[in-house]
C-alpha cells in the first residue's frame, strides 16, 4: 500500500524536476530545497503523472547522457509546455526544450567545434531574471560545462543572455513565457553561483516564498500519518541509527501509544549503544519499546563463519525472523514503519530501457510487509540524509543521536574480518570507543562522514615492557563524503594518529599494533566487508 498523498490543503508549493538520466539530478533537488522550496524528481517516463499529483509551480528539466539528435532519446511530456508554468532547462534540458519548441540542436562533431567539458567562463550579454541581484551585464563568471551537442538555432521567443567560448547559447531566455535554458550545470559545486541562480528561478521567477522548513514538514507529516494510520497500530524496528530513530519519534508524536518499537540487540553494537537506545526511547520519550537481547543467538550462529556475504545473510535473516516473532507477540499491528530516505526511492533512469526502482536491498526489515500483511509507513521518504538530521533536531532528539556517523545493519560483524566472537567484539568495542573519543576531543567528529576501527584476523609480534607479545592488528578508518557513494580519506595529522595508537595499545588488551587505512572509495569500499 502506498503512503497516502497529502491533501491539496497540506501539499507544499513545489518544483517538479524531470529527470532524463543525469548523474547529478539529485543535486538539483538539493539546491531547490536549500532555497526553501519543496521539490521532487520524476523520470521523464512518469513526469506527466507526477505533474498531476504535485501540481507544481515550476519545472526544471535535467541533464542527460543522451543526445537530443539521437534516435529514441528522451523528451519532456507536452503538458509541461502547455501548462504555462516557468521552465528551467539545464544542459540536455536546455537542448530538449529548444528542440521541442521548434529550435535546432546538432551534435558537436557536426558543428566542427566539439563540446565543452569542465570549467568554463561565460559573459553576461543581457539582463535576465535568473541573474537578478547576482550577475550584471558585461561580467564574466565561472561555470561548469559538460556537453557534446549544441543548440544551433533557438526557438521563437528566445534570446541569448550569456555566451561562452564554446557555447554561443550558454544561457537563453524567453522572459515572456518565463522559459530559461543554461548550457552549463548550475547544480554542481563547480559553478560557484549555481545555487543562487536556481534560487532566483524558484523564488523570483516562480514566485515561491521559500518557506518550506522542517517545522512545516513536521506539521504536515504528522497530519499525514494520522490520516493514513487512523486508529491502527504501527510497529517500528529500531536499529540505533538516525533514520529509524527520527521516524519513530515523529510517528510517536503523531499517534502516541499506537506505536510500538522493537529493538533487536544482536550484540554487535558499539560500546554502550544498546543502553543508549533503550534509555532514550523507553525513559526519555516514553515510547513503548520491546528490547530483545539476542546476543547469544547471533554469536552462536556466526561461530566458525568467515565468509563476509554469509555473515551478512545470516544476520539479515535472523534479524527478520526475530523481529517478526516479536511483532506477532505484540499482536495486531496494521502498519510497519521504516526510515526509508528519498535517495532510496528515486527511480534511476535509463533513457533506453526506462526507469528502474533502486530501493536498497539491505533494509533491516526488507520483505517483512509482504510476509506480515502490513502496510508501510515511511514518513522520511521525501527527505535527504542531512534533512533527516535537521528534522531530528526539530523533534528535540539529542545531538549525540542526530549527528552520529552511519553504522551498518550487521554492526561490528563486518568490522571483524574472519570469525566473529564475543571476545573479539569486546576488543573492537573498546578500541573503537577510544578512537571516537579522541576524534570528538579533537573537534573533528562533524568534519568526518564515518570513522571506525576494524579488528583484523592478523597477529604480529610486539614488545611491551620486557615481554614479547603476539596480538591482533587494529586498523583505523576515517573518510569524508557527501552521500557515501564516493569517499576520500580524512587527512589526520601524524601526532593525532600516534596519540590514538598509543592509547589503544596501552588500554586494550589483545591489540599490539595499529595501522591507518589510506584507501579512498573507489577503489576501496568504506566498510571492509
Amino acid at each position: 500500500m502506498e503512503p497516502q498523498q497529502a491533501s491539496d490543503s497540506t501539499r507544499p508549493d513545489s518544483i517538479l524536476i524531470v529527470d532524463f538520466g543525469s548523474q547529478v539530478t539529485q543535486l538539483i533537488a538539493r539546491r531547490v530545497r536549500e532555497a526553501g522550496v519543496y521539490s521532487e524528481i520524476a523520470p521523464f517516463t512518469t513526469a506527466e503523472e507526477a505533474f498531476h499529483r504535485l501540481q507544481p509551480k515550476g519545472i526544471i528539466l535535467s541533464g542527460s547522457p543522451a543526445g537530443v539528435p539521437e534516435e529514441g532519446s528522451p523528451r519532456a511530456p507536452q503538458i509541461v509546455f502547455d501548462s504555462g508554468l516557468p521552465i528551467l532547462g539545464i544542459c540536455y534540458g536546455q537542448q530538449v526544450m529548444t528542440h521541442q519548441l521548434g529550435g535546432e540542436v546538432r551534435p558537436g562533431h557536426e558543428t566542427g567545434e566539439g563540446g565543452e567539458f569542465g570549467r568554463a567562463f561565460l559573459t553576461v550579454t543581457r539582463p535576465c531574471a535568473l541573474f537578478d541581484g547576482l550577475w550584471a551585464e558585461g561580467e564574466r563568471h565561472q561555470v561548469w560545462m559538460s556537453h557534446g551537442d549544441k543548440v544551433t538555432r533557438f526557438a521563437d521567443g528566445f534570446e541569448i543572455v550569456a555566451t561562452s567560448d564554446g557555447a554561443p547559447f550558454a544561457v537563453i531566455a524567453d522572459e515572456k513565457r518565463k522559459y530559461y535554458g543554461t548550457q552549463f550545470h548550475p547544480e554542481v559545486v563547480h559553478t560557484p553561483d549555481g545555487g543562487k541562480l536556481i534560487a532566483n528561478f524558484v523564488r523570483h521567477v516562480c514566485g515561491l516564498a521559500g518557506d518550506w522548513t522542517m517545522a512545516e514538514f513536521r506539521k504536515t507529516k504528522i497530519a499525514e500519518i494520522r490520516a493514513q494510520v487512523g486508529k491502527g497500530r504501527v510497529i517500528c524496528g529500531l536499529s540505533g541509527g538516525v533514520d529509524s530513530a527520527v521516524a519513530a519519534v515523529l510517528i510517536h508524536e503523531a499517534i502516541g501509544e499506537q506505536l510500538t518499537c522493537v529493538f533487536v540487540d544482536h550484540g554487535l553494537m558499539r560500546l554502550n549503544e544498546a543502553e543508549q537506545v533503550v534509555t532514550l526511547f523507553r525513559d526519555h520519550y516514553n515510547i513503548p519499546l520491546v528490547h530483545v537481547n539476542a546476543e547469544e543467538m547471533f554469536l552462536s550462529g556466526l561461530a566458525g563463519e568467515t565468509d563476509p556475504e554469509k555473515k551478512r545473510k545470516f544476520i539479515g535473516k535472523a534479524f527478520i525472523d526475530l523481529f517478526e516473532a516479536e511483532a506477532n507477540k505484540v499482536g495486531g499491528a496494521d502498519f510497519l514503519a521504516q526510515g526509508t530516505l528519498y535517495p532510496d526511492v528515486i527511480e534511476s533512469v535509463s533513457f533506453t530501457g526506462g526507469p528502474s526502482v533502486t530501493i536498497k536491498s539491505h533494509h533491516n526489515v526488507g520483505g517483512l510487509p509482504e510476509r506480515m500483511n502490513m502496510a508501510l509507513v515511511e514518513p522520511l521518504r521525501e527527505l535527504f540524509k542531512d534533512e533527516v538530521r535537521e528534522l531530528g533536531r526539530e523533534l528535540g532528539l539529542p545531538e549525540a543521536f542526530v549527528g552520529r556517523h552511519p553504522f551498518p545493519g550487521p554492526g561490528l560483524a563486518i568490522r571483524i574480518p574472519g570469525e566473529v566472537t564475543k571476545e573479539r567484539c569486546d576488543i573492537l568495542r573498546k578500541a573503537d570507543a577510544i578512537y571516537l573519543e579522541e576524534i570528538r576531543a579533537a573537534g573533528l567528529y562533524d568534519a568526518i562522514w564515518q570513522a571506525f576501527a576494524v579488528l583484523l584476523p592478523v597477529r604480529t609480534v610486539g614488545v611491551m615492557g620486557d615481554y614479547r607479545t603476539y596480538d591482533s592488528v587494529l586498523a583505523l578508518r576515517a573518510v569524508t563524503s557527501t552521500d557515501g557513494m564516493t569517499a576520500d580519506v580524512y587527512p589526520f595529522e601524524a601526532a593525532f594518529l600516534g596519540r590514538v595508537a598509543t592509547r589503544i595499545v596501552n588500554e586494550v588488551k589483545g591489540v599490539n599494533r595499529v595501522v591507518y587505512d589510506y584507501t579512498s572509495k573507489p577503489p576501496g569500499t568504506i566498510e571492509w566487508e
